[in-house]
């Protein structure tokens, strides 16, 4: 294979899923959602080739020119492009992708600021999967996430299911759009300050750094949390998206 004019493999992050049952779980998880499917980084097209077997709309695309080619060449029925997933319409009904690890945070913060997909099942580094996920506590990432999407583990993949093999496992991230969003979409700005700020401000106690957040009194924001539901002792990673959006509603007033 030649290499692309983008780069050569590290360039682009090019470490591909050759781990047959991996692959079939991946498409099982895609398997239990519904409608259009954009694939991203399809390089190789091991995943491509299941997913194709759903019989559902699919479009795959991959930076590589000549790894476009060669799939064009084997999967007739699929709309295979050759795009950058940082510029690239992510428009389907579900957004599939083994994500290269370099371009993973700023591919999700992309992902997540778009309104059109309902689905994504994401084969991530380990680390941002289960941070994502809320595995062992809430993020800030994933707080400011919570009130308008849903995050599951599926799986860990170890580093040798990939070729060549990444330094790190690969984790399995799905992402659900609510149908019912805890707090407006037209807030969404202000409720993702407002957790940056209680997140990385200095208070020496969730009340504090909660009430330095809202500038309100420390009683105050003790109040508040205690209406949305968080316990005394709590403490910010364990915090659940519920009590973030109930303590945003409490804090507006």
């Amino acid at each position: 294979m030649r290499r692309s004019h983008h780069g050569g493999r590290h360039e682009l992050g090019q470490n591909f899923l050759t781990h047959k049952p991996t692959v079939s779980r991946i498409a099982t998880v895609v398997a239990g959602t519904s409608g259009s499917i954009l694939e991203i980084g399809a390089g190789g097209g091991a995943l491509t080739g299941s997913l194709a077997r759903l019989g559902r709309p699919l479009t795959a695309i991959d930076i590589d020119e000549h790894r476009v080619g060669q799939l064009r060449r084997r999967l007739r029925g699929v709309e295979i492009l050759q795009a950058d997933a940082m510029r690239h319409p992510l428009d389907a009904n579900v957004v599939v992708g083994n994500i290269p690890f370099h371009i993973t945070t700023p591919l999700l913060r992309r992902l997540l600021q778009r309104r059109n997909w309902r689905s994504a099942v994401l084969l991530t580094q380990w680390e941002v999967a289960r941070k994502r996920a809320g595995v062992g506590g809430s993020t800030m990432m994933s707080a400011q996430a919570a009130p308008w999407f849903e995050f599951s583990l599926e799986m860990r993949v170890p580093a040798w299911a990939f070729t060549p093999k990444p330094s790190v496992d690969g984790g399995v991230l799905r992402i659900e759009r609510r149908e019912s969003p805890l707090i407006p979409l037209s807030q969404r700005r202000g409720y993702e300050a407002f957790v940056k700020t209680v997140f990385t401000g200095r208070g020496g106690s969730l009340a504090a750094s909660v009430g330095g957040a809202a500038r309100v009194p420390t009683k105050t924001a003790k109040r508040a949390l205690r209406d949305a539901g968080v316990r005394g002792e709590a403490r910010l990673r364990d915090l659940a998206p519920e009590h973030w959006a109930g303590l945003w509603q409490r804090v507006q007033r």
